[in-house]
């Protein structure tokens, strides 16, 4: 795995997303349709926010809020990204520092792809299968 490689390597372009107003029930069933971990909330076709399973857990389900929530009330709506072009290995420094296992990716500003330790599993699990295949 080259750490130096830019992050859209390893990112996943398709975003996946639910708008603030949509209910928590919602986007935890867009989460299980797709088998996702994390959404990002838009608005008039801007991201505005990002929702987690985790979220879940901390601000839904502990507090006891019913599933029908709007998603603006529990979505992190302090949004961090990274370049395109940054290596890998900043952004996995990052994700530590931060404590998070999603980091959004931008391009010119605008979010266009999402990064999470799957993903880098997956990568790493292609690479080991292309190692074994060429034996």
């Amino acid at each position: 795995m080259d750490t130096n490689a830019p992050i859209k390597v390893y990112m996943t372009r398709k975003l996946i997303g639910v708008e603030p107003n949509d209910s928590i029930r919602r986007a935890c069933e867009v989460m299980v349709e797709f088998d996702i971990g994390s959404l990002v909330v838009v608005e008039n076709g801007k991201v505005v926010g990002f929702f987690t399973k985790s979220d879940v857990i901390r601000r839904v389900v502990i507090p006891g809020l019913p599933n029908t929530t709007p998603v603006r009330e529990i979505m992190s709506g302090e949004l961090i990204s990274v370049d395109s072009n940054t290596p890998l290995r900043e952004v996995l420094d990052l994700m530590a520092k931060k404590g998070i296992k999603h980091m959004l990716i931008e391009e010119n500003g605008e979010i266009v792809g999402i990064f999470s330790l799957s993903d880098l599993l997956t990568a790493s699990r292609r690479r080991l299968e292309t190692a074994i295949a060429a034996e």
